[in-house]
């Protein structure tokens, strides 16, 4: 079966001029990922971005994260106020932070490990919500930002999106935003906006994975530090 490059499928829809000033509510797992979205498509689209991370087992860190995609937002607004030709202005819309969905959703799959059917039932709790959020709102498109990262699996994520579509009568904008250099650039615009960037998606399992893979280095370097001496 051939796969489906979801990259060439967003550039046929953004070549036609109809879509041009068209309304995306753009589900943004953080700042940094947001960035190179934010960039690729405001000169297309009106977009809102939905701030809906129920995943994020931590409330400093989840409010660290929304404050700093405000932060983005307003830094690309107020350059797009210079110069308005560089696209549409940008929206900020925050959902519910409600972490007992996310483990209601996890349980049974706590030992489950990073990107498989844990993961895959987080993209459909988020994703459900912004199709909801997406039909509430008379938007003429969705999508997530997700598919940004090498650690995610873009075709899944396509795959439960138009699932979502469906379901809830709203056009899914395809995409795997980390071809043609997207995740490369979102590296550099982070750098550029002076953004945090995480080293773990937000949930309690991934984090526990972080601090395994710290603790082994940790380790791994004591060592060798040893056996030089």
């Amino acid at each position: 079966m051939n796969r489906i490059n979801y990259q060439k499928e967003l550039e046929k829809i953004l070549e036609k001029e109809e879509t041009k000033g068209k309304t995306l509510l753009l589900h943004s797992c953080c700042a940094p990922c947001s960035s190179y979205v934010l960039e690729y498509l405001h000169r297309y689209f009106r977009i809102t971005v939905f701030y809906y991370n129920p995943n994020i087992s931590e409330d400093a860190e989840y409010r660290h994260r929304v404050e700093e995609q405000k932060r983005l937002i307003g830094a690309l607004n107020e350059e797009r106020q210079k110069d308005p030709e560089t696209g549409y202005p940008i929206q900020f819309l925050e959902g519910n932070y409600d972490k007992e969905a996310f483990f209601a959703m996890a349980k049974g799959m706590e030992n489950c490990p990073e990107g498989g059917e844990r993961c895959f039932g987080c993209y459909e709790l988020r994703l459900r919500e912004a199709a909801v959020m997406a039909k509430q709102g008379n938007f003429d498109y969705f999508t997530t930002t997700l598919t940004i990262s090498p650690m995610k699996n873009a075709e899944k994520l396509n795959e439960i999106g138009q699932k979502m579509a469906d379901e809830y009568g709203v056009t899914l904008l395809p995409s795997d935003f980390k071809k043609k250099n997207g995740y490369r650039r979102s590296v550099e615009l982070s750098a550029e906006y002076q953004l945090y960037r995480q080293d773990y998606c937000g949930c309690i399992f991934s984090r526990m994975e972080r601090d395994k893979r710290v603790r082994e280095k940790e380790q791994t370097a004591d060592s060798l530090d040893l056996d030089s001496k």
